[in-house]
Order: structure tokens, then sequence, then C-alpha cells
């Protein structure tokens, strides 16, 4: 856990697993209170964060008023549900009844936050069928004094094994906004061999070295875990496909590394599609930028499921750094205006 002389405080909401969370605590932040609905989550926060104060409840339930501590937080975050605005959910936006972005920033009106930070697909800024929603947003904090930054970032330019790109609204006073830089990248990226190489030679696999010169390439994005429907596996046949080419059976998960006598294979030989090692919930945290450990409450699909849900902590810091930056300096230079890119 990070070590801040002085803890900004944020109010989280659909707070997952805790991975924005996680992040923005490693950045000097501290939550106040933590929203979120689904109850195996909430076990993850509380059982690695017991001093965390977890709320579960449908968002749209939450009353601010009953709450007086999240008034004038530092920061209003969360990644509020991607299937409204993702290919795999339909892009119904905020006619899907899972869609949560308007409640947040109507939440903003009430708490008042000074900065605000939403995560969500890179489409929900790019796709020109969610112009009205963007108009929606970008209107209604600008109502309320804000000025807001929008792109689109790629976590693994932040450290993050991963090729996992996403949408992350930044808004503050406009005075705040210009004085705020978005995070640079952070070098050439992490590949999966360099991230699971350890663990995939833990219990003693002769072909791990073979297999790390296949796995030396970032990962595809974690998909799949759908609250409603998907399992124990990564993602569709093109995704499955791209795992294949790293050594990885993406079909399904696995219960462990492999063994001392387990025999890699590509194609579907004697063995099949188990001729490639599958990787476990906790390698695919690691792939998430999770800290080995941070643990996941739950059945199996249920752990993989917030683990394929969550924003990558290495991400969350780089930009709940630059944020807090901006709070703990008393300068103001006033600018105005909406950027996105």
């Amino acid at each position: 856990m990070v070590q801040a002389d002085r803890w900004l405080t944020s109010l989280e909401i659909c707070a997952g697993a805790g991975g924005q969370a996680l992040g923005l605590e490693m950045a000097g932040f501290m939550p106040v209170m933590l929203v979120e609905n689904d109850k195996h989550a909430c076990a993850t926060l509380k059982r690695n964060r017991p001093a965390w104060d977890v709320r579960q409840m449908d968002l749209r339930d939450f009353v601010a008023g009953e709450h007086s501590q999240v008034y004038d937080v530092d920061l209003l975050s969360g990644g509020v549900p991607r299937t409204p605005y993702s290919v795999a959910g339909h892009q119904q936006g905020s006619k899907d009844t899972r869609d949560m972005l308007s409640v947040a920033v109507w939440l903003a009106t009430e708490v008042r936050p000074r900065a605000v930070m939403i995560e969500n697909v890179p489409t929900l800024l790019t796709d020109a069928k969610f112009e009205a929603n963007r108009k929606f947003v970008i209107e209604e904090l600008e109502h309320l004094g804000y000025a807001i930054d929008w792109r689109v970032l790629d976590a693994q330019d932040f450290g993050v094994p991963q090729a996992r790109r996403s949408s992350v609204l930044v808004a503050m006073k406009p005075d705040d906004l210009g004085r705020f830089h978005w995070p640079e990248t952070q070098g050439p990226a992490l590949t999966v061999a360099v991230a699971l190489r350890e663990s995939m030679g833990s219990r003693g696999w002769a072909g791990v070295a073979e297999w790390s010169q296949v796995a030396d390439q970032v990962a595809p994005a974690i998909v799949g875990g759908s609250s409603t429907h998907g399992g124990g596996d990564l993602g569709p046949t093109r995704t499955k496909a791209a795992w294949a080419r790293l050594g990885v059976n993406g079909h399904s998960l696995g219960n462990d590394v492999p063994g001392p006598d387990f025999v890699m294979e590509f194609g579907l030989g004697k063995h099949g599609r188990d001729g490639l090692p599958k990787l476990t919930i906790p390698q695919v945290a690691i792939l998430q930028g999770f800290p080995e450990e941070w643990h996941f409450a739950g059945g199996k699909t249920a752990r993989y499921r917030q683990v394929a849900q969550a924003f990558p902590p290495p991400l969350a810091e780089a930009v709940g750094r630059q944020i807090a930056a901006v709070l703990n300096d008393p300068i103001s230079v006033p600018v105005s205006g909406v950027k996105i890119e």
C-alpha cells in the first residue's frame, strides 16, 4: 500500500474487484466509500482491504444525501459497465438496462467532487453511434462547471503485459484541467513470457524455456466474463487463436500450471488443445496488472469475471498520479473548453 503524506479522498462507483481503486490508492487516493452490486466483488474488496467502506447495492439506489462523507470528495471515480457500449454487448448504449453512465454523471451533480474519472470501452469515445451519449456527458459536466479531457489509453503502454484499450474521461474545474497532463508511456511493453515465466515454471515444467520463446509477445485483451453469459475461457474464436499463437490454450482456464511432465504440442495432435498450457486465474490477474497478493472471492467463474472486467491497476495509478499532482497543487491557470482526442 502506498504511503501518502496527505491522502486525497475518492468515491469509487461500480468498483468491481478493485482494479481502479487499487491503482488510485497507489496514486494517493483513499476511498471514503466503494459502491458495487456484485456480492463476489464486494467480498473481494473486503478481503483485501478490510478497512474500506464497501456498500453492496445498485448504483441507481445510491443517494448521496444519505452518506454525508461522500460530499466534496477529491475524486469521483469508476469503471461504469462496459457491456452497453461494447460490440459483444450489442452496443445498445443508454437503452441497455445495465448502463450506468448517466447515473454516474447525475451523481456528480450531487457529490460535487473536485475531479471525475470514468473508464469505459474505446467505442464510447470513438463510435459515431454514441455521439448523443458523449454530448450528454459533456454538456452536463460543463453545466456543473467542469472542463473535460477524454481519450483512449492502452494498458500496454503503462506496464501491463496486455493490449487493452480504454476510454478514460477526466473532468476538473477549468483552471485545474489546464494543469493536467496525461501520463507518459513507460517504454517497451512487458510480454506474456516476462510476466508469467516464473509462475509457468513453478512446478518444474521442463518446457518453460521453449514456451517463453513463443510467448514473448504482448497478450491480447482479456475478454469475456459478462455477468449474464460467458464462462471460463479467454474469449471468442479469433481471440483464442491469438492465444494459441502465444502457446496458450484459451478454450478454458487451468486449475494449476503445468507439471514437470507436461509436453507442449501445437495444433491438434494426440493431446488436442490440451497440448498447450492453460492460464490460471492468478495468471490472468497478473496479465491485468494485479499484484499477486490480491485475492479474488467466489467460485471459478465469479473470480474470472471479476478479473476480466477489471480496469488494470497500473493504468489507473498512472492517470491517478496525474490527477493527484493537480489536486495537490494550489496554483491555478485559467483555461476553458473540452478536449477530445
